[in-house]
């Protein structure tokens, strides 16, 4: 029996057209693109109306695509989406992170040129994502240029290649063969419960302040007290070291008093922020979390959902622990 798949469209590079104004989303992707692949597996198609740039994704657009999946989780097999490299990581991260007790496959794949294009990328990341839903991988993935990325960690890191997706802490799960396959031993099924997806709160405000020499310990300050944000991504340097700064840390720690939350993750793309140098005491007494692996997608998708979902500090220290981004204490 052939496996059925639930193709988002979501729009993207992948199947753009030319315009005067540039690159516009088109549908003629739709139905054309995956008939290479209909050898035991069927696609039903969901394109987005209209289709987005995925520089323009919102909140509310990822919170309307998990509905949809949640709707459609036990009718499908697998869930492919097709989404711009942009922010596709993102929403890689926030799939993973939102939906618990997976036990089907959802792989996110885009393309660094159209798929009309002369020597596009499209054809080879269509070819890997088709592998991937075939290998029926319970968790959420990226396919892209021959290999399989699991969601948690993965960054875009180039807009000049094809290798346009990089997971520097976990690196990949499985390459494609000669022979368009792929392989990769399958995680620890959960069991504590069917699949549900967590809240998320559209309306969710998330601010990520990196940290640069000589910045003002007052701009990030006015930042916590005079706009609506509910969580701060602090973005410091090597193993998550910040200066010292008594107006820094007293802005972070009313922050924190007054129901904030702050991750502390680390500049540095294969950066772990982690109790190494005194110099990140400050933060730490003050109530900062320590992010360990934790990348700026991660950072994202995690306070989305803990703002969303009230978490305190300690269940989102739990949840790094359970994501493999810091060590168990």
């Amino acid at each position: 029996m052939n496996k059925k798949i639930f193709v988002l469209y979501t729009g993207g590079t992948i199947g753009m057209k030319h315009s005067p104004q540039g690159l516009t989303p088109d549908t003629a992707l739709v139905h054309q693109a995956l008939q290479p692949f209909s050898d035991g597996l069927e696609f039903d198609w969901h394109v987005c109306n209209p289709l987005i740039d995925s520089s323009a994704v919102t909140l509310a657009d990822q919170q309307n695509w998990l509905g949809l999946i949640g709707r459609n989780i036990a009718r499908y097999d697998g869930f492919l989406i097709l989404h711009g490299t942009d922010t596709l990581a993102y929403t890689a991260n926030l799939f993973a992170l939102a939906c618990c007790n997976l036990d089907k496959p959802i792989v996110l794949t885009g393309s660094q040129w159209p798929y009309t294009a002369d020597n596009s990328d499209a054809p080879l990341n269509l070819a890997t994502a088709v592998a991937a839903l075939q290998l029926g991988l319970p968790q959420v993935t990226i396919a892209f240029n021959g290999k399989l990325y699991p969601a948690v960690g993965s960054s875009k890191v180039s807009t000049q290649t094809a290798a346009g997706f990089d997971n520097p802490h976990f690196g990949a799960l499985a390459e494609l063969s000669p022979e368009g396959r792929l392989s990769a031993a399958a995680p620890t099924p959960q069991t504590n419960g069917g699949f549900h997806i967590l809240t998320i709160n559209p309306q969710a405000k998330i601010f990520a302040y990196p940290l640069i020499p000589g910045f003002s310990a007052n701009h990030l300050a006015h930042i916590l007290n005079h706009t609506p944000t509910q969580a701060l991504i602090l973005q410091s340097y090597g193993h998550g070291n910040a200066p010292a700064d008594p107006a820094m840390i007293e802005a972070l720690g009313n922050f924190i008093r007054q129901g904030g939350r702050v991750l502390n993750i680390s500049q540095v793309p294969q950066g772990c922020a982690a109790a190494v140098y005194a110099q990140g005491n400050a933060l730490r007494h003050a109530g900062v979390i320590t992010g360990g692996k934790c990348n700026l997608e991660t950072a994202t998708a995690l306070l989305t959902l803990a703002v969303s979902n009230d978490w305190d500090n300690h269940t989102i220290c739990q949840i790094l622990q359970q994501l493999g981004l810091v060590e168990a204490v």
